[in-house]
């Protein structure tokens, strides 16, 4: 008597095996664009970031944020990847106007203001806050970055952050003064 109970245990079991139609034999070398930076800073963390149109904050990812400085410029620049699938959650360079101001209501986290973040693309200026274990942590990442903002700064000839938004202020002020010559340049053609 032949067993119709689908489930059943059948006498013959096919083994299939299929051969590969394409042989990949040849290596992809992927390149991260670290691997002519040397890591100054590596610790983990937890990175957010402040959304304006909901007004909370988001998370970026866990994993290991690292300061990195350029073997030949020595311009250090702050990056993070999300730990499993090493996606970019924050890549900028550490500018003079950058401040690190403490988190409300906790001691380990700190927060700040980035012109233009290379995370995503195209790059967007964003609030980021970032959260260590302890309090321990988060001042030692805060001396770091505060060396590499000054690293940073001495690099460029520039002067100390303070000092940056005057020479903003006057820059503006040359530029306004070029363009109001230029608007009169262009009236006294068309008056001729």
């Amino acid at each position: 008597m032949e067993n119709t109970d689908p489930l059943a245990p059948r006498e013959e079991e096919a083994d299939v095996h299929f051969e590969p139609v394409i042989k990949l034999t040849e290596q992809v070398d992927t390149k991260t664009h670290e691997e002519d930076e040397e890591v100054l800073f590596k610790m983990r963390a937890k990175l957010f970031r402040f959304d304006a149109t909901s007004s909370e904050w988001k998370e970026r990812g866990t994993g290991d944020v690292r300061l990195l400085a350029h073997k030949e410029t020595k311009k250090v620049r702050l990056v993070m990847r999300r730990d499993k699938t090493l996606k970019v959650c924050a890549n900028h360079i550490i500018s003079a106007d950058m401040r690190l101001q403490p988190n409300i209501g906790s001691d380990r986290s700190w927060v700040w203001k980035v012109a233009a973040d290379y995370s995503e693309s195209p790059p967007t200026s964003e609030t980021l806050a970032i959260r260590f274990a302890n309090s321990e942590n988060a001042n030692e990442f805060k001396k770091e970055f505060e060396t590499a903002q000054r690293t940073n700064v001495a690099l460029s000839g520039g002067a100390p952050a303070e000092a940056a938004p005057a020479e903003e202020e006057e820059k503006a002020t040359e530029e306004e003064k070029k363009e109001t010559k230029e608007e009169e340049k262009e009236e006294e053609e068309e008056k001729k």
